[in-house]
């Protein structure tokens, strides 16, 4: 395909991508309001998030891997038609049980765009030239990332609209996409009878990532770190993925390619996505929460003062992809991208409920700079180093780790403030001479409204200084990734679509 006919097809693909991403930011503002109309509870509330991202992320590899064996746009479109479906029963759900149901349909769906959407682009243009396009993808997800929230919040404050509405919005732009790429995207499908999909593999792969996720989503609220539930969780899940790797060395035609992952650059590269994905999505979920707890600000004002980060990945990205196509060179591009990402966490760590915005923004503009350079970078090394035969398996592991580091994150790091703000508010309470004990504020509600002006102004101190202690920690894990791609191979990407 000429440069006409990629800008053509991609324009649908990024739709897609976009819509695939938004939908899993779009209501996390919103599901307050949700689970307060349908009559959910707390515990409803977490699995309406839960169900998304277990079935999103456990589902990658797989999708992955058909993409190898069966036709790349026909599974694009049959991913499409799940997503669609599963987003409309979303909007008419009538219970949170209901809703939890078709949102884990939607998992799917999400979990098979964001992977196929990679392994076409891969294999309509060749690494070197990916790198310009790369920038346009890592823009994408940067807008959705940052503003999902922002565009939830407008819907649901908006009265003839509502809540329904987050999830009705996607459809008509994703079935524009569809009929764009039915018509533009025309990729060499290599037709392979005699290939045998490993559903075996495939369901230990998917069984042993969801019980340790669902270990990660209700450790330290529900049941203690050290406990038997931990030990009964974790245990089972790592016997499940060692019989998964036993499977996946014998099969013909593994779901994750082990010789793939084993080699030396896959294996950095992934180790480094692993480590962004928790300092970066375990690091941006809760600033939104930092300005609208800690500094009391609205939920569309939060969403308009994260554009610092979302502008840095934006630009970045794209100027980085650039220079790639350019040179053909990579690493040194995701070298500064990660040391960039760790220099942007320490000057967060600083922050507390009294730093000067000007000085926030600075340090979210250097995490989304150091994003942008080295997120997408990471997936093209591993590309580099395929055949058009596995490339399918090789993006959707890379991503499916990717992923697997953002819940691990978001779940390690809200542990962390938890029990930060916790301590900090009885302190503040302590000082007021009110007894946390007999407090109904101890930091089990975020409703700050109904609070006293005295009480308010502890628990929003609480947030604004506790947040800085997960940036702390961001910025440890994003030097694993700076190791990783120190010792990554300064080789120049190749110029055709296959090896």
């Amino acid at each position: 395909m000429d440069h006409r006919h990629v800008l053509r097809a991609l324009s649908g693909l990024l739709i897609v991508l976009f819509v695939a991403m938004i939908s899993s930011t779009v209501v996390s503002v919103a599901l307050p309001k949700i689970i307060g109309s349908l009559n959910g509870t707390q515990s409803q509330y977490t699995w309406v998030v839960t169900a998304t991202l277990l079935a999103s992320t456990a589902s990658t590899p797989i999708w992955g891997k058909l993409a190898d064996l069966f036709s790349k746009k026909l599974l694009l479109q049959i991913s499409i038609g799940i997503f669609v479906v599963s987003s409309i029963a979303c909007g008419f759900a009538q219970s949170t049980e209901q809703l939890i149901a078709f949102r884990a349909v939607q998992g799917l769906g999400m979990g098979a765009l964001q992977v196929l959407v990679q392994v076409i682009i891969a294999a309509m243009i060749s690494p070197k030239e990916r790198g310009r396009y790369n920038g346009y993808l890592g823009g994408v997800m940067a807008v959705a990332t940052v503003g999902g929230p922002l565009l939830g919040g407008f819907i649901t404050d908006t009265s003839w609209l509502g809540w329904r509405w987050c999830f009705f919005i996607a459809v008509p732009f994703t079935l524009i996409a569809l009929v764009l790429l039915t018509r533009t995207l025309h990729l060499d499908e290599v037709r392979r009878p005699e290939a045998k999909v490993d559903y075996l593999g495939a369901s230990l792969i998917a069984a042993g990532v969801s019980l340790l996720l669902l270990w990660v989503t209700f450790v330290g609220n529900d049941f203690d770190w050290i406990s038997w539930q931990t030990l009964a969780m974790v245990g089972a899940g790592a016997l499940i993925l060692v019989a998964a790797v036993v499977v996946e060395n014998r099969v013909a035609e593994p779901v994750v390619p082990l010789h793939v992952v084993r080699r030396r650059d896959p294996a950095l590269a992934i180790v480094a996505s692993l480590a962004v994905g928790m300092a970066m999505f375990g690091g941006a979920v809760f600033l939104g929460q930092y300005f609208q707890i800690g500094r009391g600000y609205s939920p569309t004002e939060a969403g308009l003062l994260t554009i610092p980060l979302m502008f840095g990945v934006l630009v970045s990205s794209t100027v980085a992809g650039r220079l790639v196509s350019r040179t053909g060179k990579v690493k040194p591009y995701i070298i500064v991208g990660v040391v960039v990402l760790t220099l942007g966490f320490l000057g967060l760590s600083t922050i507390d409920h009294e730093t000067s915005l000007v000085l926030v923004s600075a340090g979210m503009l250097a995490v989304g700079i150091g994003v942008g350079m080295s997120m997408q970078n990471l997936v093209l090394v591993l590309q580099n180093t395929v055949p058009l035969g596995e490339l399918g398996a090789a993006s959707g592991a890379i991503t499916f780790f990717r992923s697997l580091g953002g819940t691990i994150g978001v779940s390690v790091l809200g542990a962390v403030l938890a029990n930060q703000v916790a301590t900090k508010i009885a302190d503040g309470l302590a000082k007021l001479g009110i007894d946390p004990a007999a407090s109904s504020s101890g930091g089990s509600t975020l409703d700050l409204a109904a609070m006293p002006p005295r009480i308010q102004e502890v628990v929003r101190a609480a947030y604004g200084d506790a947040t800085g202690a997960i940036f702390l920690i961001s910025a440890a894990i994003a030097v694993v990734g700076v190791v990783a791609a120190l010792f990554l191979t300064p080789t120049k990407l190749r110029d055709s679509v296959d090896l």
